[in-house]
Protein backbone atom coordinates (compact mmCIF):
# COMPACT_ATOMS: atom_id res chain seq x y z
CA UNK A 1 0.00 0.00 0.00
CA UNK A 2 1.22 3.22 -1.10
CA UNK A 3 2.29 6.33 1.43
CA UNK A 4 -0.70 8.75 -0.50
CA UNK A 5 -2.76 5.54 -0.02
CA UNK A 6 -2.50 5.11 3.56
CA UNK A 7 -2.57 9.17 4.25
CA UNK A 8 -6.08 9.27 2.71
CA UNK A 9 -7.31 6.30 4.35
CA UNK A 10 -5.80 7.70 7.54
CA UNK A 11 -7.69 11.59 6.80
CA UNK A 12 -10.97 9.88 5.71
CA UNK A 13 -11.18 7.73 9.48
CA UNK A 14 -10.67 10.80 11.29
CA UNK A 15 -13.02 13.05 8.97
CA UNK A 16 -15.34 9.74 10.03
CA UNK A 17 -14.62 9.86 13.28
CA UNK A 18 -15.04 13.60 14.03
CA UNK A 19 -18.34 13.30 12.18
CA UNK A 20 -19.97 10.79 14.33
CA UNK A 21 -18.36 12.84 17.40
CA UNK A 22 -20.56 15.75 15.86
CA UNK A 23 -23.97 13.50 15.54
CA UNK A 24 -23.28 12.53 18.92
CA UNK A 25 -23.10 15.92 20.69
CA UNK A 26 -26.00 17.23 18.99
CA UNK A 27 -28.16 14.47 19.49
CA UNK A 28 -27.36 14.82 23.17
CA UNK A 29 -27.70 18.67 23.43
CA UNK A 30 -31.02 18.27 21.33
CA UNK A 31 -32.24 15.48 24.08
CA UNK A 32 -31.30 18.06 26.94
CA UNK A 33 -33.32 20.78 25.96
CA UNK A 34 -36.59 18.73 25.45
CA UNK A 35 -38.71 19.01 28.51
CA UNK A 36 -36.32 21.00 30.03
CA UNK A 37 -37.04 22.44 33.98
CA UNK A 38 -35.90 25.01 35.86
CA UNK A 39 -35.58 24.38 39.35
CA UNK A 40 -36.25 27.52 41.54
CA UNK A 41 -37.27 26.27 44.83
CA UNK A 42 -34.53 26.00 47.97
CA UNK A 43 -33.75 22.59 49.42
CA UNK A 44 -35.10 22.54 53.49
CA UNK A 45 -32.68 20.92 55.75
CA UNK A 46 -33.81 19.56 59.04
CA UNK A 47 -32.82 22.55 60.93
CA UNK A 48 -35.42 24.75 58.81
CA UNK A 49 -38.30 22.45 59.04
CA UNK A 50 -37.34 21.56 63.17
CA UNK A 51 -37.06 25.25 64.05
CA UNK A 52 -38.71 26.82 67.26
CA UNK A 53 -42.01 28.00 65.96
CA UNK A 54 -42.35 26.57 62.70
CA UNK A 55 -45.45 24.86 63.53
CA UNK A 56 -47.15 24.35 66.95
CA UNK A 57 -50.11 22.66 68.25
CA UNK A 58 -52.45 19.58 67.86
CA UNK A 59 -52.72 20.36 64.23
CA UNK A 60 -48.97 20.58 63.42
CA UNK A 61 -48.16 19.65 60.15
CA UNK A 62 -45.04 16.80 59.83
CA UNK A 63 -41.80 18.11 59.73
CA UNK A 64 -40.27 18.84 56.41
CA UNK A 65 -43.55 19.08 55.24
CA UNK A 66 -45.34 22.71 54.06
CA UNK A 67 -49.32 24.01 53.94
CA UNK A 68 -51.06 22.81 50.70
CA UNK A 69 -51.47 26.71 49.62
CA UNK A 70 -48.60 27.58 51.13
CA UNK A 71 -46.40 29.76 48.39
CA UNK A 72 -43.08 27.94 46.74
CA UNK A 73 -40.31 30.70 47.57
CA UNK A 74 -37.75 31.56 45.14
CA UNK A 75 -34.27 30.33 45.59
CA UNK A 76 -31.89 33.63 46.40
CA UNK A 77 -27.86 34.12 46.66
CA UNK A 78 -27.16 31.68 49.55
CA UNK A 79 -29.46 28.90 48.86
CA UNK A 80 -29.27 25.57 47.96
CA UNK A 81 -30.80 23.90 45.02
CA UNK A 82 -31.21 19.67 44.56
CA UNK A 83 -30.01 19.02 41.29
CA UNK A 84 -29.85 16.21 38.98
CA UNK A 85 -27.90 14.92 36.12
CA UNK A 86 -29.30 12.58 32.89
CA UNK A 87 -28.15 9.66 34.54
CA UNK A 88 -29.53 8.75 37.85
CA UNK A 89 -25.98 8.47 39.84
CA UNK A 90 -25.42 12.47 38.78
CA UNK A 91 -27.08 14.10 41.45
CA UNK A 92 -25.80 16.99 43.68
CA UNK A 93 -26.90 19.88 46.29
CA UNK A 94 -25.64 23.16 44.59
CA UNK A 95 -25.27 26.94 46.40
CA UNK A 96 -24.88 30.32 44.86
CA UNK A 97 -22.66 30.90 47.63
CA UNK A 98 -22.27 34.56 46.72
CA UNK A 99 -22.63 37.54 43.75
CA UNK A 100 -19.52 39.99 43.01
CA UNK A 101 -20.72 43.36 40.65
CA UNK A 102 -18.67 44.38 39.71
CA UNK A 103 -15.48 41.91 40.08
CA UNK A 104 -12.14 43.20 39.81
CA UNK A 105 -9.20 41.33 37.58
CA UNK A 106 -6.64 40.04 38.76
CA UNK A 107 -4.64 40.44 35.70
CA UNK A 108 -3.30 44.07 35.05
CA UNK A 109 -3.11 43.13 31.73
CA UNK A 110 -6.71 41.35 30.99
CA UNK A 111 -9.58 43.57 31.09
CA UNK A 112 -13.68 43.75 30.37
CA UNK A 113 -14.09 45.29 26.46
CA UNK A 114 -15.52 49.10 26.57
CA UNK A 115 -18.80 48.95 27.54
CA UNK A 116 -18.99 45.51 30.02
CA UNK A 117 -17.84 44.28 33.27
CA UNK A 118 -16.79 41.68 34.82
CA UNK A 119 -19.16 39.55 37.62
CA UNK A 120 -18.07 36.41 39.11
CA UNK A 121 -20.10 33.71 41.35
CA UNK A 122 -19.27 31.52 43.81
CA UNK A 123 -20.69 27.81 43.54
CA UNK A 124 -20.72 25.27 46.17
CA UNK A 125 -20.94 21.99 44.36
CA UNK A 126 -21.54 18.93 47.16
CA UNK A 127 -21.69 15.24 44.95
CA UNK A 128 -24.66 13.46 46.52
CA UNK A 129 -24.97 10.56 44.09
CA UNK A 130 -22.97 7.62 43.47
CA UNK A 131 -21.26 9.18 41.12
CA UNK A 132 -18.07 11.72 41.61
CA UNK A 133 -18.51 15.45 39.99
CA UNK A 134 -16.38 15.29 36.80
CA UNK A 135 -17.56 18.35 34.69
CA UNK A 136 -16.65 21.55 34.31
CA UNK A 137 -18.49 24.15 36.12
CA UNK A 138 -17.79 27.11 33.43
CA UNK A 139 -19.67 25.05 31.38
CA UNK A 140 -22.65 24.74 33.53
CA UNK A 141 -23.34 28.25 34.56
CA UNK A 142 -24.94 31.45 33.30
CA UNK A 143 -25.99 34.85 34.35
CA UNK A 144 -29.29 36.10 33.21
CA UNK A 145 -30.23 40.29 32.85
CA UNK A 146 -33.53 41.80 33.62
CA UNK A 147 -34.07 41.91 30.10
CA UNK A 148 -33.49 37.87 29.66
CA UNK A 149 -30.60 37.70 28.15
CA UNK A 150 -28.37 35.26 28.97
CA UNK A 151 -24.67 34.95 29.47
CA UNK A 152 -22.34 32.53 29.50
CA UNK A 153 -18.62 32.68 31.32
CA UNK A 154 -15.77 34.26 30.59
CA UNK A 155 -11.96 32.41 31.64
CA UNK A 156 -10.76 35.75 33.11
CA UNK A 157 -10.07 35.34 36.77
CA UNK A 158 -10.92 38.15 39.40
CA UNK A 159 -9.93 39.73 42.57
CA UNK A 160 -13.49 37.89 43.96
CA UNK A 161 -11.37 34.14 44.23
CA UNK A 162 -10.30 31.46 43.01
CA UNK A 163 -12.20 29.65 40.13
CA UNK A 164 -13.45 26.21 39.54
CA UNK A 165 -10.55 23.99 38.05
CA UNK A 166 -11.53 22.60 34.52
CA UNK A 167 -12.30 19.83 34.95
CA UNK A 168 -13.56 19.91 38.53
CA UNK A 169 -13.49 16.32 40.51
CA UNK A 170 -15.41 16.44 43.61
CA UNK A 171 -15.53 12.54 44.97
CA UNK A 172 -19.15 11.50 46.03
CA UNK A 173 -20.38 12.78 49.29
CA UNK A 174 -17.18 15.89 49.44
CA UNK A 175 -17.61 19.54 48.32
CA UNK A 176 -16.17 21.63 45.91
CA UNK A 177 -16.18 25.47 45.94
CA UNK A 178 -15.00 28.28 43.53
CA UNK A 179 -15.56 31.33 41.59
CA UNK A 180 -17.22 30.89 37.91
CA UNK A 181 -16.64 34.89 36.08
CA UNK A 182 -19.05 36.43 33.24
CA UNK A 183 -18.33 39.58 31.11
CA UNK A 184 -21.59 41.62 30.79
CA UNK A 185 -22.82 44.92 29.68
CA UNK A 186 -22.13 47.30 32.16
CA UNK A 187 -25.04 48.61 31.82
CA UNK A 188 -27.25 44.80 32.56
CA UNK A 189 -28.86 44.78 35.78
CA UNK A 190 -28.45 40.96 36.25
CA UNK A 191 -31.67 39.36 37.83
CA UNK A 192 -31.12 35.04 37.88
CA UNK A 193 -27.87 33.07 38.04
CA UNK A 194 -28.49 29.29 36.43
CA UNK A 195 -26.68 26.20 36.91
CA UNK A 196 -27.15 22.89 35.06
CA UNK A 197 -24.87 19.63 35.71
CA UNK A 198 -23.76 18.04 32.89
CA UNK A 199 -22.01 20.52 31.88
CA UNK A 200 -24.88 22.51 31.47
CA UNK A 201 -26.93 19.92 29.20
CA UNK A 202 -28.90 18.28 32.02
CA UNK A 203 -33.15 18.64 31.86
CA UNK A 204 -33.00 20.64 35.16
CA UNK A 205 -31.65 23.88 35.79
CA UNK A 206 -31.19 25.61 39.00
CA UNK A 207 -32.18 29.25 38.97
CA UNK A 208 -31.66 31.79 42.01
CA UNK A 209 -33.11 35.07 41.98
CA UNK A 210 -31.41 38.29 42.60
CA UNK A 211 -32.15 40.63 45.37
Amino acid sequence: MSVATTARRTRRNAALLLGAALVALTATACNSTAGSTVATEPKQTAAATSAPGAATGAAAAPAGTKPADAPKAAAKVGDTIALKGMEKGNTADVTAVKLVDPAESANEFLKPADGKRYVAVQFQIKATGTQAYGESPLSSAKVVDAQGQSYGPTFAETKAGPDFQTPTNIASGETGKGFVTFEVPTDAKIDKIQFALDNGFANQVGQWKIG
